[in-house]
């Protein structure tokens, strides 16, 4: 049990005020982590750090927005200060449009890919210097099968996901000398509000039960385990592999 025990480490979770973020924040915290949740409005983050809270858990807010640099590197500063050292860093945060390729502009793919690929940068290069002089750390990024497959009408987000399972593996070969695991989880298809209108879509919630081999959405709490798993020192060996928890999908034709 030892090997998957955070008791004293510090973890922040970027976009983790609701969704698959708070559910990673929640497992490690669980498991003994202090977490820093993190998201761009102070009301329902204040409120996810209430929910940690009630169950026992030490968690602490830090309001930013990754695509702006200079705040979000400033606040990860912050936050330091006042919990300590970040041995955890999971890059969760995200945004989805969809529209056909066409019909996306410019700004759309800027902003997609400011979110997910600059943002996780934003926040590793706040982390890592830390990490390097502790000679320690454990970096998750948050991926997705589109780090694999292509969709219609998602090409930014299939785009940015695809280029943050090669800045996974980037940062694992850099990083790997200085005793950090960077590695990723890629989720399958999630029962999260941020799906609710994909679950209401009768012919969209047929189609994922169809190509998924468990025949279900996978429930937030599933995630978890995974991230547990890259956290700990159950996976100091591990670094630069993409989990993916997906219910078997990526294994079927």
């Amino acid at each position: 049990m030892t090997l998957f025990d955070l008791t004293g480490k510090r973890a922040l979770v970027t976009g983790s005020s609701r969704g698959l973020g708070f559910s990673v924040a929640a497992a490690l915290g669980r498991h003994g982590a202090t977490v820093i949740l993190n998201g761009r409005d102070d009301g329902p983050l204040n409120q996810a750090v209430v929910k940690l809270r009630d169950e026992g858990i030490d968690a602490h807010p830090a309001r930013f927005d990754l695509t702006d640099a200079d705040a979000a590197t400033a606040a990860i500063g912050q936050a330091v200060q006042v919990v300590g050292s970040v041995d955890i860093l999971v890059n969760n945060a995200g945004i989805q449009l969809r529209k056909p390729f066409l019909d996306f502009a410019l700004e759309d793919w800027r902003m997609i890919l400011d979110v997910h690929l600059i943002g996780s940068v934003v926040a590793a290069k706040a982390v890592l210097p830390g990490m390097v002089e502790r000679q320690a750390g454990k970096i998750i990024n948050i991926c997705s099968l589109m780090s694999e497959l292509g969709r219609p009408t998602i090409a930014p987000y299939a785009s940015a996901k695809g280029a943050l399972r090669m800045l996974t593996r980037n940062l694992a070969v850099e990083f790997a000398r200085h005793n950090i695991q960077v590695n990723g989880i890629g989720p399958g298809y999630f029962a999260t509000e941020l799906n609710r209108a994909l679950m209401d879509d009768p012919e969209f919630d047929s189609f994922v039960k169809r190509r998924t081999p468990a025949a279900r959405w996978g429930h937030p709490d599933e995630l978890g385990g995974a991230a547990v798993f890259l956290a700990s020192a159950a996976s100091d060996f591990v670094n630069g592999q993409i989990i993916y928890v997906d219910g078997g999908l990526l294994a079927a034709v």
